[in-house]
């Protein structure tokens, strides 16, 4: 055992002296350490940030969603038209009637095209909608305020729920609850202020085609008896018209494992008023979840995979290196031999040498991929936002590494066995010298 520790302590004590040459060599290993943490963090924090939204549609969700099928002709500027499309009050009693399975069905209906307060304005994102919404899509009112009751729905109540960003651009530094709201020329009170939806700027907004915390809820029968089918849309010099009397259904189903086959069925009830689907969406946020997390976990390996050549890439540099130092070193080795010291010992001795470069080099890969990955978050932002880089991202831009437990036990293992393979091969031309010619070199 002692002679073990004196074979580390020789070995260890021969990197000391060449300290410069021993930091080059390891460099390619710190990298590539450093490479794998950092592509692994960055890729598990978008991966993450994706899942995280498309959870937050709901895991057990299915959005049917009207969509306006593509024009074949371009109207002049001048025209008035109204373009009927979408989900029919008769497609939800069809999917209540033969979807009695489904755990919830709440239907989102678009009014008016302009909301007003004061000198505040904005194009509608109103919705008459039911309160079961609330539970469907996971919404939460701030404290002080309520969403939608049964009571409301009964009277057509002209009350207002309203998203987090349109209670900050027209309440600033105000209460929003119990004030007005314009919307078109029906007058609404606001009943409760939703939690932001975090889904601002990323995929979510992707799958529902809006940003969520620009929303206004209403009554659905508020909706139907004070601004009917027809949503009008006023632009300089025209104004065009959209008929469709539902926007969404939220469909819910009672578990994960029944989400597909109800999302199959909803699709060829619908199929019997809409067969080419044209204006007619089904988003199902679940089987999103799990193309996902397929696509991310390929992106992963790849990276990663692109990542571990720098440590094949260090492990050369160590293998050159320790070939050059077994020329340097023949007359010791001569030497060593001459008293008593096996090829073993040889082996072992180049072998502590690599060893301890490449341990060297993943700890301190895994201190530069850690630190890189905890400033990127922040760093990468500040880049983007000088004048220089401005306009290469539009909308805002967040980066979240997440770094893994895996990553760093993976790198630093792959790292020390990239050292010790290479060194292997000079170990064993080291050991193989003849002790009398290796006496006699200079």
């Amino acid at each position: 055992m002692a002679f073990i520790f004196e074979i580390i302590r020789l070995g260890i004590k021969n990197l000391g002296l060449h300290k410069l040459r021993s930091t080059l060599t390891s460099l390619g290993i710190i990298l590539g350490v450093a490479a794998v943490i950092v592509v692994v963090a960055i890729g598990e924090g978008n991966k993450q940030t994706t899942l995280r939204q498309i959870t937050a549609l709901g895991a057990t969700n299915i959005i049917i969603r009207s969509q306006k099928p593509p024009t074949t002709q371009s109207a002049s500027t001048s025209t008035t038209f109204v373009v009927e499309y979408g989900l029919k009050r008769q497609d939800l009693r069809r999917l209540r009637r033969y979807l009695g399975d489904a755990k919830m069905m709440v239907p989102l209906k678009a009014s008016g095209s302009e909301i007003r307060r004061r000198n505040e304005r904005t194009v509608s994102q109103v919705f008459g909608t039911e309160p079961s919404l609330a539970e469907a899509a996971n919404l939460r009112v701030r404290e002080g305020g309520r969403y939608l009751v049964a009571e409301d729905i009964e009277n057509s109540a002209p009350v207002a729920v309203i998203g987090s960003e349109i209670a900050d651009s027209f309440y600033r530094l105000e209460d929003p609850v119990g004030k007005d709201l314009r919307i078109d020329d029906q007058v609404f009170q606001v009943i409760g202020v939703l939690e932001p939806v975090g889904l601002a700027g990323g995929a979510g907004v992707a799958l529902v085609g809006r940003d969520l915390n620009k929303d206004v809820h209403i009554p659905v029968t508020a909706s139907e008896r004070s601004f009917g089918d027809i949503v009008v849309r006023r632009q300089s010099g025209s104004f065009s018209g959209e008929q469709v009397e539902i926007n969404e259904i939220y469909l819910q189903a009672v578990d994960t494992e029944s989400v597909i086959d109800l999302a199959n069925r909803a699709t060829r009830i619908l199929e019997i008023g809409h067969p080419d689907f044209r204006d007619v969406q089904v988003i199902v946020p679940w089987e999103l979840l799990q193309n996902a997390k397929r696509t991310m976990l390929i992106w992963n390996i790849m990276l990663v995979s692109i990542a571990a050549i720098s440590l094949l890439v260090g492990g050369i540099g160590i293998m050159n290196i320790m070939l050059a130092s077994v020329v340097e070193r023949t007359r010791e080795i001569g030497i060593r031999r001459a008293l008593g010291a096996t090829r073993n010992h040889i082996i072992a001795q180049f072998l502590v040498e690599t060893g301890s470069i490449s341990a060297f080099g993943g700890i301190l890969g895994i201190l530069f991929g850690v630190g890189i990955s905890i400033g990127l978050g922040s760093v990468v932002p500040w880049l983007l936002s000088l004048p220089l880089f401005e306009g290469i991202v539009e909308g805002e831009f967040k980066l979240e590494p997440i770094i893994t437990n895996w990553s760093i036990i993976v790198s630093f293992l792959v790292a020390a066995g990239v050292g010790l393979i290479f060194g292997i091969y000079p170990a064993i031309v080291a050991s193989r010298k003849d002790p009398i010619e290796a006496l006699r070199h200079d």
